[in-house]
C-alpha cells in the first residue's frame, strides 16, 4: 500500500518542456507552405496541369506539418524517482511479464530466452514477478530452451543482483571481455557463469539439429505430431517460485502458453495471443500490472519495473491516473537514429497532451483498465462506483462478456476490486487455464471488442491505444538513461519493407474501423489534440500517393518542358522552406548525437518506405475493404548481433566516429520482390530527365517555347536521385546489394513509357 502522507517528496512528476523557438520554427515553416498554396492558387489559371497536382500534393505536405505542430505544441515526460519507492510502498505489488514469441526460425528461441532472463533478473522482489511466454508456433524448442533457461536463471539471477550487473541480457553482457581490475572473487563467478551460459547455448543448438530429448523426456507429448496452426492448448508451469520471500536468490515464475489453433478458426495474430496471456495470467497470479515485451526486445535497465511503479503508485488516489506506462523502444543492432529523435520529439509531444500511444512493446498496462474499465467507474478513491458494480460484477453479465469459466469470472471479479491473489499453486490452474484457450471461447463475449488487446487491425497496439484513450484514460512516457528496452531491428532491405507495409497496413485498418479517431474526436472521450496525434500516425500509408507523385514531377517537368516552381522572388519559398526543413531535422538529429551521415541515412530510408512498402499498405488496404482478401500477420527475421556493447548499455563508449555497428553503412539489400520497383523507377526516370535536360532533349518537344523548365527542377531531381542512393548503388552492384535484372527491366519499361508520355503529352 502506498503512504499518502503529502510531507513525502512525490515518486515521480510530469515534466514539460516548452520551446517558444521551436514552435516559432514550426510556425514559420507552416506559413512557408501556406504561402506556397496561395501562390499556386493565385497563378493556376496562368501554369499547366502540373501546378494543380503539385498544388494537392503540397496540400497534403502543409496538412501533415500542421498535424505535427499541433502534436510537438507542449512537449513532457514522466520522470521517475525509483530511490523514493521503498520508503513510501511497504507492500509492492504484483506485476505480469508478457513475451511473445509465433516463429522459432525467423525469432531464434536464443533471442526468446535471452528477453525471458533479463526479465527474471530485474530489480523487484522475486516473488512478486510472473513470466508468462506465449508461443504462437507451439515449438518443442522453444520450450527447451525456456526449460534450460530456467536452470541457468538460477545462476545468473542471483549474479546479477549480487554485482548489481547493468546489462541483465547475457548474450549481451557477454560480448565484453572482463575488466583486468575486477577483484578476483567477481573474476571467478563470471568466469563460472560465463562459462555456463556457453553450456547453456550449446545444449540448445544441439537441441535445434537433434530431437532425441523429445522422445526423451515425457514433459514433451504435448508437442508430439503438432502442427503451428493446429494443435490444442498447451499451459506449462517451468519454475514456480514456491518459497515466496523475495529474496536475491529466488527465480520468478515462469509458464509457457501455447494457444489452440486449428485451420479454419479466426486467431487475430498477436492480440489474440495476447488475450490468452491476460486470462491465464488471471487465472494464476492476477498482477493488478502487466508487463508485454516482444521476444527481442530485453530488459535494458534494471529498475524498469520499480520505474514504472513510481507512476502508478504517485496517481493511485487519482482516479484519473495513466493507464498505462510506455517506454520507447530503442535498438542496439541498427541506424535508428530516426526512430529515437520521433520518440524524443514527436512522441513526447504526444505524451504532453492525453499520453503517449502504446507501441506494442515495453510498456505497463493496468489488468482493470484492460478489462474495460473507464475513469467513470471509479470513485475518488479509485475503488468501484456503486453503478460500476452493479455493470461489472453481476454475474451473468461477467460470463458474457469474459467467457464462461466460473474460474476466470472469480479472478475478474477480484482483479476490479483490487483484491490480493491468494498464493495458490499454479499447478492447480492448469486445466482451467487450458479451457481458456480454446479457439471458441472467445465467440460471443467481449474479448478483443471492449476489452483486452483489440482485434480488426495487426496493428494491434495502436487499435488497443485508441480505445483505452477514448475512454477518457491518460497514459505516461518514461525516457530513462540508459533505455530501457534494446531490441533488434531488421536490416534495411526485404525485412525492413515486410515490417513497414505490415505497420502502414495496420494503422489504416484502425483508420478505418470503428475505433478511427475521425469518429472518436466527435463522440468519445479522447482529447481534440489527441485525435490529430492518432490521425497522423494512421495516415502514415496514405503519405505514399503525394511522396511518390512528388518524386516523379520534376522528371516530368523537365521531360515535357514545363515549369513545376514559381520564377523569381517567389521562388525563394521554395529555396527556404527546403533549406529550414533540412536544418531543422538536422539539428534534431545532431541534438541527440547523431552524425550528419546518420541524419542522411534516416532521411533516404524515410523516402524509400514511404513510396515503396507504404504504397502497398494502401493496395492492401483497398482489398480487404472490398473483401477480396484479408490483411496477413508476417513476423519478421530477427537476428543476433555480435557487436560490442556501447554506451547505451552503460558498458563502454560509443566510439564517436560511429553511431552504431550498422549505421551510415550506406549498404541496401535487394530481391525480386515488388518493394523495389517504385525506387528502381524513380530513380531511372529522374536520371533520365537530368540527362536529357543536359543534352537539350527537351528541345524535341514539339510542345517547346523556352523558358519552361528551369535549373530548379533539375536541381530537385538531383535531390530526388540522392535521397534514393541505396537504388543508384543497387545499378551497378551484384549480388543482395544489386538490384535484381528482373526488378531492373520492369522499371526500365515503366519508365520508357513514363518517359514518352511526358514527351508526347
Amino acid at each position: 500500500m502506498a503512504d499518502s502522507s503529502s510531507s513525502l517528496p512525490p515518486l515521480s512528476e510530469k515534466i514539460s518542456y516548452k520551446s517558444y523557438f521551436l514552435r516559432a520554427v514550426d510556425l514559420t515553416i507552416l506559413g512557408l507552405l501556406l504561402s506556397l498554396l496561395l501562390h499556386r492558387a493565385v497563378h493556376m489559371s496562368q501554369n499547366d496541369t502540373v501546378w494543380v497536382v503539385a498544388f494537392l500534393c503540397e496540400s497534403c505536405f502543409s496538412f501533415i506539418w500542421l498535424l505535427i505542430t499541433c502534436i510537438k505544441w507542449c512537449p513532457a515526460e514522466h520522470k521517475p524517482f525509483p530511490d523514493r519507492l521503498d520508503e513510501r510502498i511497504h507492500d509492492l505489488p504484483s506485476v505480469d511479464m508478457f513475451v511473445t514469441t509465433a516463429d522459432p526460425v525467423r525469432e531464434p528461441p536464443i533471442l526468446v530466452v535471452n528477453t525471458v532472463l533479463s526479465l527474471l533478473a530485474v530489480n523487484y522482489p522475486a516473488n512478486k514477478l510472473a513470466c508468462y511466454v506465449s508461443d504462437d508456433g507451439c515449438s518443442s524448442l522453444t520450450y527447451f530452451s525456456l526449460k534450460e533457461a530456467y536452470k541457468f536463471a538460477k545462476i545468473w539471477v542471483p549474479f546479477c543482483k549480487k554485482y548489481n550487473v547493468k546489462v541483465r541480457a547475457p548474450f549481451r553482457y557477454f560480448l565484453n571481455p572482463l575488466g583486468s581490475s575486477e577483484d578476483s572473487e567477481f573474476s571467478r563467478e563470471w568466469e563460472m557463469t560465463k562459462r555456463e551460459y556457453e553450456k547453456f547455448i550449446q545444449r540448445v543448438e544441439d537441441a535445434s539439429g537433434d530431437s532425441y530429448w523429445l522422445d526423451a523426456d515425457d514433459d514433451f507429448e504435448a508437442f508430439s505430431n503438432v502442427k503451428p496452426n493446429d494443435h490444442s492448448t498447451i499451459v506449462k508451469v517451468i519454475s514456480e517460485n514456491k518459497r515466496g520471500v523475495g529474496d536475491e536468490k529466488e527465480v520468478p515464475h515462469i509458464v509457457y502458453i501455447s494457444r489452440e489453433k486449428r485451420p479454419n478458426y479466426l486467431h487475430h495474430y498477436k492480440a489474440g495471443a495476447m488475450n490468452f496471456l491476460v486470462r491465464v495470467s488471471g487465472l494464476m497470479t492476477n498482477a493488478p500490472y502487466m508487463l508485454n515485451v516482444d521476444c527481442d526486445m530485453y530488459a535494458n535497465e534494471a529498475d524498469v519495473v520499480r520505474q514504472a511503479m513510481c507512476v502508478f503508485l504517485e496517481g493511485s488516489m487519482n482516479q484519473d491516473h495513466c493507464a498505462f506506462v510506455q517506454f520507447p523502444q530503442d535498438f542496439y543492432d541498427s541506424n535508428a537514429g530516426e526512430l529515437v529523435v520521433l520518440q524524443t520529439y514527436l512522441v513526447r509531444g504526444i505524451a504532453g497532451i492525453q499520453g503517449p500511444i502504446y507501441a506494442g512493446s515495453g510498456c505497463f498496462h493496468t489488468r482493470r483498465v484492460m478489462y474495460g474499465l473507464s475513469p467513470n467507474d471509479l470513485e475518488d478513491n479509485i475503488s468501484l462506483s456503486s453503478f460500476a458494480t452493479r455493470k461489472f460484477l453481476a454475474e451473468e453479465s461477467l460470463a458474457r462478456v469474459f467467457g464462461n469459466s466460473k474460474e476466470m469470472v472469480t479472478s475478474v471479479v477480484d482483479a476490479l476490486q483490487r483484491k490480493s491473489n491468494p498464493q495458490n499453486s499454479l499447478t492447480n490452474s492448469l486445466e482451467v487455464a487450458k479451457a481458456v484457450g480454446h479457439c471458441n471461447y472467445e465467440y460471443q463475449t467481449s474479448w478483443g471488442k471492449t476489452i483486452g488487446w483489440l482485434y480488426d487491425s495487426t496493428s494491434e497496439d495502436v487499435n488497443t491505444s485508441i480505445g483505452i484513450h477514448s475512454r477518457g484514460w491518460t497514459s505516461s512516457y518514461l525516457l530513462p538513461e540508459p533505455p530501457a528496452f534494446l531490441g533488434c531491428m531488421p536490416p534495411g532491405g526485404p525485412e525492413a519493407m515486410l515490417q513497414q507495409r505490415r505497420w502502414a497496413t495496420g494503422l489504416l485498418e484502425v483508420l478505418f474501423n470503428k475505433q478511427s479517431p475521425l469518429i472518436g474526436m466527435f463522440c468519445k472521450k479522447i482529447r481534440f489534440r489527441q485525435s490529430l496525434a492518432y490521425l497522423y500516425i494512421l495516415t502514415w500509408g496514405l503519405r505514399s500517393i503525394p511522396e511518390l507523385v512528388y518524386c516523379l514531377l520534376p522528371a516530368y517537368c523537365l521531360l515535357h518542358n514545363s515549369s513545376l516552381f514559381p520564377k523569381g522572388v517567389c521562388l525563394g519559398i521554395i529555396v527556404t522552406l527546403v533549406g529550414m526543413h533540412c536544418l531543422y531535422t538536422l539539428w534534431e538529429f545532431m541534438s541527440l548525437g547523431f552524425s550528419v551521415q546518420s541524419w542522411y541515412v534516416s532521411q533516404s530510408f524515410w523516402r524509400i518506405k514511404t513510396t515503396s512498402s507504404w504504397l502497398f499498405s494502401i493496395l492492401d488496404i483497398i482489398l480487404k475493404l472490398l473483401g477480396v482478401s484479408k490483411t496477413v500477420f508476417i513476423v519478421t527475421k530477427k537476428t543476433i548481433s555480435e557487436t560490442k556493447l556501447d554506451s547505451k548499455d552503460g558498458s563502454s563508449q560509443r566510439d564517436k566516429d560511429d553511431d552504431g555497428p550498422k549505421a551510415d553503412s550506406g549498404k541496401f539489400e535487394f530481391d525480386g520482390s515488388l518493394y523495389f520497383l517504385p525506387g528502381t523507377f524513380i530513380v531511372l526516370i529522374n536520371l533520365t530527365a537530368i540527362a536529357g535536360f543536359s543534352m537539350g532533349l527537351q528541345r524535341l518537344n514539339p510542345s517547346y517555347k523556352g523558358g519552361g523548365s528551369s535549373l530548379a527542377e533539375v536541381c530537385v531531381c538531383v535531390l530526388v536521385v540522392m535521397l534514393f542512393l541505396p537504388f543508384l548503388k543497387g545499378l551497378f552492384e551484384k549480388g543482395k546489394y544489386g538490384i535484381p535484372l528482373s526488378t531492373l527491366s520492369k522499371a526500365s519499361l515503366l519508365a520508357v513509357l513514363f518517359a514518352f508520355f511526358s514527351v508526347r503529352n
